[in-house]
């Protein structure tokens, strides 16, 4: 341990994952410091997340805000037939944010302290007495647990689980924001407070309220507004589509951004090659729902996202642990993908806690627990996305598969849902 007995954490990867890692491994005696390979903070390109019990735990607990305060909500669930008509609906009690807000909620109670960008993983080694991170940048440093949220892509895995890798799925989702006050009314109506979906015979899109919070209301000033953004009209339709894809050329092609650099996972707004914004625009104007082609066709930079698989079968090394999208990928289906990394998070803080900072103590009873939790979920992304990607057997007025542990679970009922 750390001078004074005191266990000293490094977190390896800052988005939301790692930085909850960072905050409640702090709150139970942990020395923390957290390393994030970009040189700027993070941006969640206009993307809305669900808000997951597990995903604002900590703001909610700490009693710094309320669900109601900074989520859009979503009231109903809608299926959307081709002409606009509604094949179903029902009630739910869902509520979503922007990414951005919610990072910089995290990293505001963090603090940029000890926030370090611009550090680059590049290898460790562990001895009895604790493990030594280089980075890519040149040093080292020392520490007693090292906690790997570093994603999809995680430099930490491949040292690892050199034999795991991520699977591509089959498919991709374009994604994109528009103001509602772009909407025509007719559109507005469609789409308000709820979680509108539209199959296709292979694939399907999805669209729902967020906040209006990325560059526009940062959580220090949300303090002394009234949440102008969670009125309606002012707020963003956040909408995703899922695509197949073939692996190969075609994906190669789309992947490629408007400079000619293949991208591995994603292609940031405004970086898409024009044809490939011009054919989604025109697929939707042909193939969508008025509501929802509208919604896209005035959405101004359409981005794409690969959807991959991975799952571990280890988690716990000694004194480094794999938490997030490092050790289970979860296709987007549950909405759970934040909320998985969170509960890892949680439930390593509560292990820690429980064997007195015992780090390899803590670490052994850990792992069990989530790696069922991370087989369990992903195989309920899997098959949600191989029934309305692949087979085409989803039905309009199914219920959502959104949920951690069971479908259902990231529902925020009464009073949270008034």
């Amino acid at each position: 341990m750390s001078a004074g007995g005191q266990v000293h954490a490094i977190v390896v990867g800052g988005s939301m994952g790692g930085l909850i890692a960072g905050l409640v491994l702090r709150d139970v005696g942990c020395d923390v410091t957290v390393l994030e390979r970009s040189r700027v903070t993070l941006e969640g390109r206009g993307a809305g997340i669900v808000l997951h019990p597990s995903t604002i735990r900590y703001l909610t607990h700490e009693g710094l805000y309320a669900p109601q305060q900074i989520g859009a909500p979503a009231r109903k669930l809608r299926y959307l037939r081709r002409d606009g008509s509604v094949a179903s609906e029902q009630p739910c009690s869902y509520r979503f944010i922007s990414y951005f807000w919610l990072y910089e909620a995290l990293l505001t109670q963090f603090g940029r302290d000890r926030y370090h960008l611009g550090h680059e993983l590049a290898g460790f080694e562990q001895d009895a007495d604790g493990v030594t991170v280089h980075l890519t940048e040149g040093g080292s440093r020392r520490c007693d647990l090292l906690v790997c949220a570093d994603g999809i892509h995680s430099t930490a895995r491949g040292l690892l689980l050199p034999q795991v890798s991520p699977s591509y799925a089959g498919y991709v989702g374009w994604r994109g924001t528009v103001s509602e006050a772009q909407l025509t009314g007719a559109s507005f109506g469609a789409l308000h407070e709820a979680i509108t979906y539209h199959l296709l015979r292979r694939g399907h899109i999805l669209a729902y309220p967020i906040p209006d919070f990325d560059g526009s209301v940062s959580p220090a000033r949300w303090r002394r507004t009234r949440h102008p953004t969670l009125e309606p009209g002012h707020r963003l339709t956040n909408w995703v589509w899922y695509r197949n894809v073939t692996e190969g050329p075609e994906l190669d092609d789309l992947l490629t951004d408007s400079s000619g650099v293949r991208r591995s996972v994603s292609v940031a707004p405004g970086a898409m090659q024009e044809h490939h914004v011009k054919e989604l625009r025109e697929v939707a104007a042909r193939d969508l729902p008025p509501s929802l082609a509208e919604m896209l066709t005035k959405t101004a930079e359409p981005f794409v996202q690969v959807v991959f698989d991975i799952e571990v079968p280890r988690m716990a090394f000694g004194r480094v642990c794999l938490i997030g999208d490092a050790a289970f990928a979860l296709r987007p289906h549950a909405a759970a993908g934040t909320a998985k990394a969170a509960e890892d998070a949680w439930k390593l803080a509560e292990a820690l806690e429980a064997c007195s900072l015992d780090v390899e103590r803590a670490l052994m009873r850990w792992e069990p627990g989530q790696l069922a939790l991370g087989r369990s979920a992903l195989g309920r992304t899997r098959d949600a996305g191989n029934r309305v990607q692949m087979e085409g057997t989803w039905r309009d007025g199914e219920p959502l598969p959104f949920g951690l542990y069971e479908t259902g679970d990231s529902a925020l009922l009464t009073p949270y849902s008034r």
